[in-house]
């Protein structure tokens, strides 16, 4: 039974492990202000007939905190980019010359700031609720062990290390939002 405990203590561990991650990433992907490359990685260009992500034809460089320059390794592929970044969401007016294609990313306003800070707290609010129903899948899984013969003093042991690796994930949650809040704020 002690393995099985383990198991699902380290199951659980992993599984928290990923949802910060991808909490993470989702953050990452919000724009604060500043051009980031990471702000094109959803970006999909037609290579050939295929959707693929602009990271992979091109080079992204931000030479400085307000430009963005995408230097394809093909230069028929300038055109695509261009194309594929006027028809995206990401609401940039792309610039294109012999060389690649330079975006200009505008200064936010107090209130895309603020829209900002709320798409971010609602990706970390996301990312705890995964950490919870992770929490909630395991402890159901140890308190079944507990049915199979477990000791109850074992259970309530792993109970707890699972409460306790909850509390840490949803506090690394909040530090990944409130690091986030403040490059958003920063003008």
């Amino acid at each position: 039974m002690d393995e099985d405990i383990k198991f699902y203590l380290d199951e659980a561990e992993e599984s928290m492990g990923k949802a910060l991650q991808h909490t993470s990433v989702e953050m990452t992907r919000i724009r604060a202000g500043k051009a980031s490359p990471a702000m094109l990685d959803s970006l999909r260009v037609d290579y050939y007939g295929t959707p693929t992500p602009v990271a992979q034809v091109a080079n992204v460089s931000a030479p400085d905190a307000r430009t963005l320059f995408i230097k394809p390794w093909e230069k028929n592929m300038i055109s695509e980019i261009a194309k594929a970044i006027k028809n995206s969401d990401l609401g940039l007016n792309p610039q294109s010359d012999a060389e690649g294609v330079r975006l200009n990313i505008p200064a936010m306003t107090e209130e895309r700031r603020r829209d900002l800070v709320k798409q971010a707290k609602s990706e970390s609010e996301s990312g705890k609720v995964r950490i919870r129903s992770i929490r909630k899948d395991v402890n159901e899984s140890l308190r079944k062990l507990l049915k199979d013969g477990a000791s109850e003093d074992a259970i309530k042991d792993a109970e707890a290390k699972v409460q306790k690796a909850t509390d840490s994930y949803i506090s690394k949650v909040d530090e990944l939002l409130s690091r986030k809040e403040a490059e958003i704020m920063t003008i």
